[in-house]
């Protein structure tokens, strides 16, 4: 299982949320390129994205700051965060994204949402973020009545990066991932799965490992130092290279 570091960008600064509230944020650095850095030197093979200001404003916000992540690094990276619309998705590719993450506009419009991942395979992935088992949007500030597991086999014919699932229960809390969540949604879908939310000890990347997922999106617990990536690699069976 790949474990991917994850910069949240708010404001132009790294950041983290607690359960997707944006009054309980912590700042990490004001230098978003220079964390992606120390990322990549310490082992990481993919970075993930969020702007968190595009999410609720349903068009990119922290433009500057993924530019500059972009021009520092070798390692792929993916984004999420407002994309609403194809424009978004071409100019994120244009910069150099590796994949761009869709969310609510797959819930709000799915026909455009399958034309745009049969227009750029292997490009976009699924953001699947739920509460109780079911679809949030728009920033995780609307819940609808949509299971996610619904939502994901609906797309699973598609030629897609994979899905980014996340419980917003788990998001920040570093109490767990919902493994019993992540692991019905894995062996539901042939698309690969990559878990989100929750990451708090070593141990929470060896149970993830042991389920049918590609990888795993590890923040706060990064962030807190409660243990390195190379410890986190290791223990999650990481042997994915840079290029």
């Amino acid at each position: 299982m790949q474990v991917i570091p994850a910069i949240d960008l708010r404001g132009g600064n790294c950041v983290r949320l607690k359960q997707g509230d944006y009054d309980q944020e912590t700042v990490f650095g004001d230098d978003p390129a220079a964390m992606a850095a120390h990322w990549e030197a310490e082992g990481a093979t993919r970075l993930h994205l969020v702007d968190l200001d595009g999410a609720k404003a349903g068009h990119p916000v922290n433009v500057e700051a993924v530019r500059s992540i972009l021009k520092r690094l070798t390692i792929p990276c993916q984004l999420g965060g407002g994309v609403r619309d194809e424009a978004t998705i071409a100019v994120w590719l244009e910069a150099g994204l590796e994949r761009v993450i869709v969310g609510t506009q797959a819930l709000k419009d799915p026909a455009w949402f399958r034309a745009m991942a049969l227009k750029y395979p292997q490009r976009l992935v699924l953001g699947l973020d739920a509460r109780n088992g079911q679809v949030a949007t728009g920033g995780w500030l609307e819940v609808s009545s949509v299971e996610a597991t619904t939502l994901a086999e609906q797309f699973d014919d598609l030629p897609l990066g994979g899905v980014v699932y996340t419980d917003i229960a788990c998001d920040g809390m570093l109490e767990g991932p919902n493994l019993a969540a992540t692991e019905a949604l894995a062996l539901r879908l042939k698309t690969p799965v990559i878990a989100s939310g929750g990451v708090g000890r070593l141990e929470d990347l060896a149970q993830l490992a042991a389920l049918p997922i590609a990888a795993c999106i590890v923040g706060r617990a990064l962030y807190d130092g409660r243990f390195r990536l190379h410890e986190a690699r290791e223990r999650a069976g990481d042997h994915s290279s840079t290029p």
